[in-house]
């Protein structure tokens, strides 16, 4: 082969960017596949994340959809006796954040390609998580499509039972459209009697699932920016206006509750 030729070769190759997997990113010896007897009992799928780190007992917190790390990589350098979980669909962005963190030397950061949705039904046992982190997620604007989104009823089900009681689900978005959807069910879930919240909630709870409280910004970003990420900073430029909200646990861990 040519040098011009191996050249070209080389440029069409996948670009590997994770270099050191299992130093950050979560290998299939760590989350095996699901065993079937989960179908029938829920318990069978479970796994205690919190054993891929060093230190299992500190705080455990989860970003779902970190793209590139913009958020987890300032905040797990800013709280470094916090364990973070990064969840991330697309495998190369996933690779490349993970990549990202083990360049800075980052210890208390794991990240796991998959559904972050499935994975909080199936895999995450109740009551071990105290910040669930939901920060610009996929619109999906069209109607056909609507049910991909993430807030909906069922992933606050599985949200409020992994959930430490007093833990947090901390959601920002700057899609006008994608708030008004989140909004018609954040209202239900923190009202005493919202329809579609699961009846066991509302008992352990003792009315609303969750209460609300304003957003607060990471002591890391900027004057009147809710998270400092580059991608807020570009959609400010274009004028236009992010959402943010905190819904807070009600209730008690232990619950048993539908994987729907």
């Amino acid at each position: 082969m040519t040098d011009v030729a191996k050249s070209n070769a080389d440029s069409i190759k996948p670009k590997l960017y994770d270099t050191a997997p299992g130093v950050i990113a979560v290998t299939l010896a760590e989350c095996p596949v699901l065993p079937d007897a989960a179908m029938t009992d829920p318990e069978a799928g479970r796994l205690d994340p919190r054993r891929w780190f060093a230190h299992p007992e500190r705080p455990f917190e989860i970003e779902i959809g970190t793209g590139k790390g913009a958020f987890i990589v300032n905040q797990s350098a800013a709280d470094p006796e916090t364990n973070y979980l990064g969840i991330e669909w697309e495998g190369e962005i996933c690779a490349y954040c993970a990549d990202r963190l083990r360049r800075r030397g980052a210890k208390n950061v794991r990240m796991l390609h998959t559904n972050a949705v499935d994975f909080l039904r199936w895999r995450t046992p109740a009551g071990i998580v105290r910040v669930i982190h939901l920060y610009f997620s996929d619109p999906w604007p069209k109607t056909k499509h609507h049910k991909n989104r993430v807030i909906q009823d069922g992933f606050l089900t599985q949200a409020w039972r992994v959930l430490i009681p007093g833990g947090e689900l901390r959601v920002v978005t700057d899609h006008d459209e994608l708030w008004e959807w989140d909004r018609t069910f954040f209202d239900r879930w923190c009202s005493k009697s919202g329809a579609g919240v699961p009846a066991e909630i509302r008992a352990a709870a003792g009315g609303a699932a969750f209460t609300e409280r304003p957003f607060t910004a990471p002591l890391w970003a900027e004057d009147g920016e809710l998270l400092g990420t580059n991608y807020e900073r570009k959609f400010k430029r274009d004028d236009r206006l992010a959402h943010a909200t905190v819904l807070v646990k009600q209730g008690t861990v232990g619950v048993a509750v539908s994987r729907e």
